[in-house]
């Protein structure tokens, strides 16, 4: 559910900056927390904080992972910042969620260490649509999760899962389970569930 602070599709940011973290994904409406401590990350939060507070969390590219290189993937989803607090030893939490998807158009000069691109926003303004209905088959998607589960040894609470409506069900396995950067990234660039 859109807050009165999630920004219209209009008004979404030319220039976006990007944070590349392999296995973290962030969806539209969902929230990611991260523990922030890198000194470009820090300059990066606290330069969004007195803008848009939308960042860009995007997956490196998968031979980035093997070669070294710094390569991302083309898809991502922007999330603005909701809550931080300071830790003691120069740290912050933050708390992402997500507000729309984006491709990267172009890669621009980087700001003191941290990575700016110019997003697309275009193939997602779904995203930002309250009445985009979901509807899945819960019952079959149930029965895979279980499968997954069994197979990987997880515990998971399925009677809470249950109570949850279809958009938050599918999001919190997507971004939760582990799984694999790809699958992580097709389920991020899925046009829908």
């Amino acid at each position: 559910m859109p807050s009165r602070f999630t920004p219209q599709f209009a008004d979404l940011p030319e220039v976006l900056p990007i944070f590349p973290l392999g296995g973290a994904i962030v969806l539209p409406g969902r929230q990611l927390p991260l523990n922030i401590f890198e000194p470009r990350y820090l300059n990066m939060v606290f330069d969004t904080l007195g803008g848009t507070r939308m960042v860009g969390m995007i997956q490196p590219a998968a031979e980035a992972t093997r070669s070294g290189s710094d390569s991302v993937r083309r898809v991502g989803c922007a999330g603005r910042i909701t809550r931080f607090a300071e830790s003691d030893d120069g740290r912050l939490m933050i708390v992402l969620t997500g507000v729309c998807r984006f491709a990267i158009d172009a890669e621009l000069e980087s700001r003191p260490g941290y990575r700016r691109v110019t997003p697309d926003w275009s193939d997602y303004a779904a995203d930002l649509d309250p009445d985009h209905d979901v509807s899945i088959d819960r019952q079959g998607l149930r029965k895979v999760l279980k499968q997954l589960a069994d197979f990987r040894g997880l515990q998971l609470d399925w009677e809470q899962a249950e109570e949850l409506p279809d958009p938050v069900y599918v999001d919190a396995f997507a971004m939760n389970l582990p799984l694999p950067d790809e699958e992580k990234q097709a389920l991020l660039e899925a046009e829908n569930v």
